[in-house]
């Protein structure tokens, strides 16, 4: 029933793979097998060649004095990874879904304009990452390396086509090399232990502030908060409390296991680079110098080796979550879904051309800065996904009893404060810099500085201040206006509605429309009428024998909201039928069945787009002649 050009779906996170991991087994451990898995994808995340990066040039020219950022990276990180899988068990909504249904639109673009930015900056680093480690073992142009990567596209599709758990075990795979690799890698190095220990004492100067965010952002991925909180969806978890109370607690044990191995990795490389380099006096400015200075000062030609096997590992498991945190991020703020290859192509499209135009014309040696620059970047992303996820998990009414207790809100608001206060200060010195340096282009730097983020900051405020606004706005909202001719006058009694219908087109205002319809029929003991009208062309053809696999999927999500209701104590009765016009099949049952109530959602098209799209509600407005209730998101 949904207008051609709108997504079909009934707003799962991942949906090819949604619920598809059976989680019932009774044994622990078998069961903890079961729910791990989510969280080693994400790791990958915080294993990619830009936290090489930042791990290398930290090591080598501040030794071991930033083991201590890679410690409170990680501790934030299973904090706000743990928030943001118990947003996904508990609502069923990711991070992005829940961001579209809470913000106005224009926010919401903004958002996802931000959240594409760093997808497109993970991306860039796994790019990098991939061309220099083909450089090291084949001796592949660093240019050609990039373009080579393209292919990996086609790597990532056919990986998809097995399902989320060959994807876990293959990148599982990857992660178990690396650390391999790199246990090798420490043993010939012998680091000293006991300056090990004296890295974990915070302290950080001008100097190395900028390297310590780049480790921060490089840890903390902002666009992996949102594709936790899908991945977690991919286990079938029974809608009970306890079901999601022990979901909560497994994938706990899985993030913190997966994500302190991530940190052990780090701490190998960061380690590396003081044992090796720092204690020689020799700075890294480029990948490649470490695979190269490695084999002299370890004394092993397979040091070199290892290390490139080891880079390369990083950059294809990242690539394959990079591509469904990039799917997640669209289909959740946009409601938007598009073909697997085409999403991954503009993606990586978008890494791709900064790579070669950077190598092109600064040459080989600009990619270890520009992979610091990409570290950076997520950094500054990171305060518009983890405040709205503080928010969503803070919230009771969403959360119910899962809501965040006073001590993690305390935790979590706390991390929020130094992620915020260290971009804040890095932004600062930065910009000072760029207007210190640009001599004759000093006017044209302010330009493109200081209204950007100007505007970046008024849009964190508005998301940190957004429940307060929303508080403020029911209680001081406008009162209605009651008309002086009508104020005295007696009220004419309330109607009462028996039977309410309720198309659904699985769009994501059919939340929205059952939400009403609930509180109706609770409110006059209606009962609900919830019709669905499938339109494919195997429907149009074959009717009611129609029997597709979307067909198929229309009826489990039409059961699963009756059941939702019923749940609740409503009558509920369903139809789905078969027609290449919708309008026409709601007129046609709305009059077999006579309801006293239409309650139907509105798409806000208008002018071009009600032309290409065509409309439902008007039509089905001037046949039935009944009151209709038209529903449609907030704008704030």
């Amino acid at each position: 029933m949904a207008p051609p050009g709108h997504q079909r779906q009934d707003a799962r996170s991942l949906a090819e793979v949604h619920a598809s991991v059976g989680t019932s087994q009774v044994s622990f451990w078998r069961r903890m097998f079961a729910f791990a898995g989510p969280a080693y994808l994400i790791s990958v995340g915080y294993m990619d060649p830009g936290n090489w990066a930042t791990d290398l040039e930290g090591g080598a020219r501040f030794g071991y004095q930033l083991i201590w950022v890679l410690v409170m990276s990680n501790a934030m990180a299973i904090l706000l990874q743990t928030l943001s899988a118990r947003l996904g068990i508990v609502s069923g909504r990711d991070l992005a879904q829940a961001c579209r249904e809470t913000y106005p639109r224009v926010v919401n673009l903004a958002l996802w304009a931000l959240c594409e930015i760093a997808v497109a900056a993970c991306d860039l680093a796994e790019v990098l990452g991939a061309a220099i480690a083909l450089n090291l073992l084949f001796h592949i142009p660093l240019l050609l390396g990039v373009l080579i990567t393209a292919a990996d596209t086609l790597l990532v599709l056919w990986f998809q086509s097995f399902g989320i758990r060959t994807i876990e075990a293959f990148v599982l795979a990857l992660i178990t090399v690396m650390a391999g690799c790199f246990c090798i890698e420490i043993i010939w190095a012998k680091p000293s232990v006991s300056e090990i220990f004296t890295g974990l004492v915070p302290r950080l100067n001008r100097d190395s502030l900028y390297v310590a965010i780049g480790i921060l952002g490089a840890t903390v991925m902002p666009h992996n908060l949102y594709l936790h909180s899908a991945l977690v969806q991919t286990r079938h978890i029974a809608h009970s409390e306890a079901a999601k109370r022990t979901a909560c607690r497994y994938n706990l044990i899985d993030s913190a296991v997966a994500l302190n191995g991530a940190m052990l990795v780090n701490c190998a490389i960061l380690v590396l680079a003081a044992a090796v380099f720092f204690k020689r006096g020799i700075v890294v400015t480029q990948i490649q110098q470490a695979h190269l200075l490695l084999v002299p000062l370890l004394g092993t030609s397979f040091a070199g080796v290892i290390f490139a096997v080891a880079l390369l590992c990083s950059g294809q498991s990242s690539t394959l979550t990079g591509t469904m945190a990039g799917q997640v991020v669209m289909e959740g703020f946009l409601n938007f879904r598009m073909r697997p290859w085409l999403r991954r192509l503009v993606t990586r499209t978008l890494a791709i051309v900064p790579a070669a135009l950077t190598i092109y014309f600064a040459g080989d040696q600009s990619t270890f800065g520009l992979l610091i620059l990409s570290q950076v970047i997520l950094s500054m992303q990171l305060p518009f996904a983890v405040i709205p996820l503080i928010h969503f998990t803070n919230d009771r009414a969403r959360m119910g009893s899962f809501a965040n207790s006073l001590w993690v809100r305390v935790l979590a608001w706390s991390t929020a404060a130094v992620i915020v206060g260290l971009n804040l200060r890095l932004a600062w010195l930065t910009v000072a810099e760029w207007l210190a340096a640009a001599g004759a282009w000093h006017t044209v730097v302010w330009l493109a500085t200081i209204p950007t983020a100007a505007v970046l900051l008024v849009l964190l405020l508005w998301v940190t201040m957004e429940p307060l606004i929303a508080r403020w706005t029911r209680k001081f909202g406008r009162a209605p206006i009651v008309l002086p001719e009508t104020a005295g006058a007696e009220a004419a009694a309330a109607p009462v509605y028996h039977r309410i219908l309720v198309p659904l087109d699985h769009s994501h205002l059919d939340r929205l429309a059952v939400s009403h319809a609930a509180a109706m029929a609770k409110l006059h003991g209606a009962k609900l009428f919830l019709l669905h009208v499938e339109e494919g062309v195997t429907s149009q053809i074959y009717g009611p024998d129609a029997s597709t696999a979307e067909v198929e999927a229309g009826e489990q999500y039409l059961d699963r909201i009756a059941q939702a209701l019923r749940d609740q104590g409503i009558i509920v009765e369903t139809a789905i039928t078969h027609s290449s016009s919708p309008k026409k099949e709601i007129v046609r049952y709305g009059r077999e069945i006579r309801p006293d109530l239409v309650i139907m959602g509105a798409h806000g098209h208008g002018g071009l787009k009600d032309l290409i799209f065509g409309t439902t509600i008007n039509p089905v407005r001037h046949n039935l002649e009944v009151p209709m209730l038209i529903v449609r998101p907030g704008r704030g």
